[in-house]
């Protein structure tokens, strides 16, 4: 009975394993029949502004069904091509990652149409202590003195002057995939020509400072900038004006007096002004 009962367990054991080998084949066989189409690939990792040389790429087979568009079958179809995004290892190269065809290698390959590149001197505080980095976009401030206007001195103001600004480069890195600070001295930003034109001004008449902000924040907000005095709340000083004569009749025919001369004078915090006549005014005209 007991060999009865053994022989029956052994001859389960068998037919549980046969199907099981059944069904593994089955599997592999219909992984096998899955389409496939070669693609290439990237075997190192390919920083932006790079030219492709052939031992960089390798082809893989890729599931007919997700292949994504712009993908290539032939290595030498991207020989000395110019990458403008970076690409990681394993990644699938594709068209709209790359310069057009033609492109030297480079910062002025990842530029985009109808742009500029201009780099500007910052210290550890301008660029933001380092966290300005390649992929980021900052704001333009600039620190100046106001020309002069009615003999008044030129005031102290702050203001933004370029908005949503995409850094290129930090030094001589344009690479985007390190997230760690680097302080530098210099900082190549992407702006159009008019944004060009304002900042090679700005960075004459004054200090730059860049303003780290969120990537994903586009928005813009016009402001008139900060004066010294509206930093302090102080009341702005009225501009002095000249005192039009007014006509007068003093005994005979109206006379319009010439603008007077006038003179302020402060005295114990009191702002005052005092108006002189000149010394060769005619009073009046006799009839």
């Amino acid at each position: 009975m007991k060999n009865i009962k053994a022989v029956g367990l052994l001859f389960l054991a068998l037919v549980i394993g046969l199907a099981a080998a059944v069904y593994a084949a089955g599997w592999v066989s219909q992984q096998g029949s899955i389409a496939s189409n070669k693609v290439v690939v990237a075997v190192v990792d390919i920083e932006l502004g790079s030219k492709i040389a052939p031992q960089m790429l390798s082809t893989a087979d890729w599931p007919s069904g997700s292949v994504p568009a712009g993908t290539f079958k032939e290595i030498k179809d991207l020989q000395d091509r110019v990458v403008k995004v970076g690409v990681l290892r394993g990644e699938a190269i594709l068209d709209g990652k790359l310069a057009p065809p033609g492109t030297k290698g480079g910062l002025s390959a990842v530029i985009a149409e109808g742009k500029r590149a201009m780099t500007v001197r910052v210290n550890d505080v301008v660029g933001v202590a380092g966290f300005a980095l390649p992929g980021n976009y900052v704001d333009v401030m600039v620190n100046a003195q106001q020309d002069k206007s009615r003999g008044e001195e030129g005031k102290q103001i702050s203001k933004t002057v370029l908005e949503h600004v995409l850094v290129l480069a930090v030094a001589q890195e344009s690479g985007r995939d390190d997230t760690k600070p680097k302080v530098v001295s210099a900082v190549t930003l992407e702006l159009s020509l008019e944004d060009s034109e304002k900042l090679d001004l700005a960075r004459s008449v004054g200090t730059l400072s860049l303003v780290l902000r969120n990537q994903v924040d586009k928005k813009t907000v016009a402001t008139a900038g900060i004066t010294k005095n509206q930093l302090f709340g102080e009341k702005e000083a009225l501009p002095l004006t000249a005192v039009s004569a007014k006509p007068r009749v003093l005994r005979g025919k109206p006379v319009t007096l010439p603008a007077r001369d006038c003179v302020e004078v402060i005295q114990n915090g009191t702002r005052v002004l005092n108006c002189f006549e000149k010394n060769n005014l005619t009073a009046f005209q006799q009839e």
